[in-house]
């Protein structure tokens, strides 16, 4: 019996082998005219889908080639071809080096994504600039770090960026149901997607991913007044197609019943037109780190390339994401008008495991997101981007936060519910001009930009209603009201439940559509080589419906938001000094208002609010790209914020000032071979400098809630041997420090402080060429330790993750 089964796995594989006998492989080196190794060179067979790049040693290798002549053609995007025709043998190895006529530092200029600290950016100043040649502070994220880390969780990348800090994760509620997190003092979200508008009711998956940018800083000027960006934006980079055929498939095992499939698969079209197909998917599993909660997500993002020829190419992106989730609700400790009986955590002895919710709530946020976008290369001066962004998303299911809404003093807190069924469109439409000439002996580089955004928001959720309370160490009690002899008995959260209270509510449905109609130019002039200043101007006309059927409600508003920048390079390539202005506005809903005592109702418009900031720093680009370190200071400003006016309860005034400034440094190393070092640290100090002394937001001398930590700090080495027994194995360890910061700061109700907190995580990785395994371990001294936005958020303790991927 096993004589046949041998005898037949011959037959089935001998003409497999017999094919590969009859193909010949080529294999070689590309190198610059410094003689420096150039790595992510394409090395095509003209006329075949047979293509390889180069990896950090210049090296190459194509297999399966077909004996006879070929022309294989090396280029690199940007740069000039060079070919070269060889004659392929039945079982040969043929070696073809290749030597570019560019040097490494030419190479380095047109990178758009490598590790290269110094790459071209073409998305933070919306043109081609090298960090160092851009006065604005930006951090990066790659795909590498998050492999490496062992990151499932979109939140999770962002620990590696210092001046970020999460302050409460995704609720899924409509329109800002994100993630939210405090970047400079200020609350932000991810709303940009390859630098166009998106949306974030919901989590974000990291599966299409290729690097997370946070740009600091008021960015109005560029980016436009739709979203909160005082402190700065995060952005992220989806993965593009390539023209060879390669990929990974993924699975991740952890705590916490962790189970994820990836799988990235890129594959050409064509043989005969660059056209290429790359598909990312993933499925989700996950239990919460408490006593109820899960996340359960399916997610597809298909891309396609197709590059016309040398001018023209055209790259469409969707994105189809299902995700279902039970969902812990946000735990303010504080009715923000009574004083607080606790100070501190360990005073309000919330209990830890405690979620507060029940697995049979649930919310779901369905998203669909497409981008398209045609390049075209008008001349050799100038070039035309269009874009186009269209994104929805759904909140359809159960929001509920817990909040003490009775007696102040009697810890017991009210737990609110709201069954979400809204429905959130974005359609962004973006045309740019991008020119490279010189008036005399001046480089000009500018941009010209024209931006229609809209957004409509359809409710059709129930009203709010409060089901239950709870006291901080358990959600199902015996609730004594206030005021009579009378006990409500525990009660146990469940769907029926929930639905038959909401039912006695008034509902909601609305549909308010806003747009606004932008232009913007920008021009970077450089003086001298080592000299360049940066001016730039938007100008922003924002409509707003209001309410369908309620004329009243429409309103409009024009702002102007100006940009500068100045940067001074005393060591060319090496060192950049810059200094810069920035502007950001949000636009303001006008208000219903009424005289003190309620009467004389109407409806009161106010200014866009807007801040400016100012900022001084460094970057470097030393010892061959192994040292680089941005250090900045910056001061920030914020006018014209709406608060309650203290003569009349039903009214307001404008003119709220709150003021952010602070330091940070960012720092990226390769001091050996096989070791890499990221650490970063910031300092803020935010207050409120003119408001209501009566008003809980806007008390001045305080906090304004949701800043975050004053003082964080990150950090992450990894090592991977690079030869002898140990040949691709590596370890990384690494971590992350918050000080202690104020929840609440308030005169009225006191302040709630949380704790500083020090996590520490590790990985052990074995990464070869066809195949990685990775062991995560994170937070291994199991500290418990909390996020806050006026509220007290536990995050999870001690946990693993183990991640298999074979790469083909």
């Amino acid at each position: 019996m096993i004589k046949k089964i041998t005898y037949c796995l011959i037959l089935f594989l001998l003409p497999s082998l017999t094919l590969l006998a009859q193909t010949a492989t080529i294999t070689g080196s590309v190198k610059t005219v410094d003689g420096k190794p150039a790595d992510l060179v394409s090395v095509a067979i003209k006329g075949t889908n047979k293509v390889a790049l180069t990896d950090e040693n210049g090296n190459y290798q194509i297999k399966r080639v077909t004996p006879g002549s070929h022309t294989l053609i090396a280029s690199f995007v940007g740069l000039e071809k060079k070919e070269q025709t060889v004659v392929t043998r039945s079982g040969e190895t043929l070696i073809v080096n290749f030597i570019l006529k560019e040097n490494s530092t030419q190479l380095q200029e047109v990178v758009v994504s490598t590790k290269k600290s110094n790459k071209v950016n073409a998305i933070v100043a919306k043109m081609p600039l090298k960090n160092l040649e851009n006065p604005q502070v930006y951090n990066a994220v790659s795909s590498e770090i998050i492999r490496q880390q062992g990151i499932t969780v979109y939140d999770d990348a962002l620990r590696n960026v210092p001046g970020i800090t999460k302050t409460w994760g995704s609720t899924g509620r409509a329109s800002d149901g994100g993630t939210y997190f405090a970047i400079r003092g200020f609350e932000a979200q991810p709303v940009l997607m390859n630098g166009l508008p998106g949306l974030t009711s919901g989590d974000l998956d990291l599966a299409d991913v290729e690097e997370i940018q946070v740009i600091k800083g008021p960015s109005g000027t560029l980016f436009g007044g739709a979203f909160l960006s005082y402190g700065g934006m995060i952005n992220t980079i989806t993965k593009k197609p390539y023209f060879k055929t390669g990929g990974e498939i993924t699975y991740n095992v952890g705590s916490f019943g962790l189970n994820r499939v990836t799988a990235d698969v890129n594959t050409p079209l064509s043989k005969t037109e660059k056209v290429a197909l790359r598909v990312n998917t993933s499925y989700t599993n996950q239990n919460s780190f408490q006593n109820a909660g899960f996340q359960k997500s399916f997610f597809i993002a298909p891309a396609l390339t197709y590059e016309v020829n040398d001018k023209l190419s055209f790259h469409f992106l969707t994105e189809i994401l299902q995700e279902e989730r039970a969902i812990a609700p946000i735990f303010f400790q504080s009715d923000r008008y009574s004083p607080l009986p606790f100070k501190n955590v360990k005073d309000l002895n919330l209990n830890y495991n405690e979620s507060f919710t029940s697995n049979d709530l649930t919310m779901k946020n369905p998203r669909f997101n497409l981008q398209a976008q045609m390049l075209y290369k008008i001349s050799s001066q100038w070039t035309s981007q269009t874009v186009l962004s269209r994104t929805t998303v759904k909140s359809d299911g159960y929001y509920t936060y817990i909040y003490d809404d009775a007696v102040a003093t009697d810890q017991y807190f009210g737990q609110t519910f709201n069954k979400a069924n809204y429905t959130t469109s974005t359609t962004d439409v973006q045309q740019n001009f991008n020119g490279d000439f010189k008036i005399g002996n001046v480089r000009n580089r500018l941009l010209i930009g024209l931006d229609y955004f809209s957004r409509n928001v359809i409710n059709n959720g129930s009203g709010y209603a409060v089901v239950r309370h709870v006291t901080p160490q358990s959600g199902e009690v015996a609730y004594p009201v206030p005021g009579t002899h009378d006990t409500i008995p525990p009660v146990y959260l469940s769907q029926p439940l929930v639905d038959n209270i909401l039912a006695t509510k008034t509902g909601n449905r609305t549909n308010v559509t806003n747009s606004a109609y932008s232009a913007y130019v920008s021009d970077v002039i450089n003086f001298t080589p080592a000299l360049a200043a940066m001016a730039s101007l938007r100008v922003d006309h924002y409509v707003s419906k209001g309410l369908k059927g309620d004329p009243t409600s429409n309103y409009n508003q024009t702002f102007f938001s100006p940009k500068f920048g100045l940067v001074y390079q005393p060591v060319l390539d090496k060192v950049s000094l810059f200094a810069n202005y920035m502007n950001a506005f949000i636009n303001v809903d006008p208000r219903s208002i009424a005289d003190a005592d309620g009467n004389n109702p109407g409806t009161q418009s106010f200014k866009p609010e807007h801040a400016n900031q100012w900022e001084v720093g460094i970057k470097t680009n030393l010892l061959s790209d192994k040292l680089n370190i941005t250090a900045s200071y910056y001061d920030i400003r914020v006018s014209d914020r709406v608060y309650t006016d203290p003569a009349n309860i039903n009214g307001y005034l404008q003119g709220g000032t709150v003021g952010s400034k602070g330091f940070e440094i960012d720092m990226n190393a390769n001091p050996a071979p096989g070791l890499n070092l990221i650490a970063g640290y910031s300092h803020n100090s935010i207050k409120i400098l003119k408001g209501n002394s009566d008003d809980f937001y806007n008390e001045p001398g305080r906090t304004p809630g949701g800043q975050g930590a004053p003082d964080l700090a990150n950090f992450w080495a990894t090592y991977k041997f690079m030869k002898g027994n140990l040949k691709n194995f590596g370890f990384g360890v690494g971590g992350n420090y918050a000080s202690q910061q104020k929840a609440i700061d308030n005169s009225v109700t006191g302040v709630f402080y949380l704790p500083s907190y020090v996590l520490i995580n590790s990985s052990l990785f074995y990464n070869a060429d066809s195949y990685r395994i990775t062991f995560n371990l994170n937070n291994i001294t199991n500290k418990q330790y909390y996020t806050s936005y006026w509220s007290i958020n536990p995050q999870a303790q001690r946990s693993f993750a183990l991640s298999f991927a074979y790469k083909f």
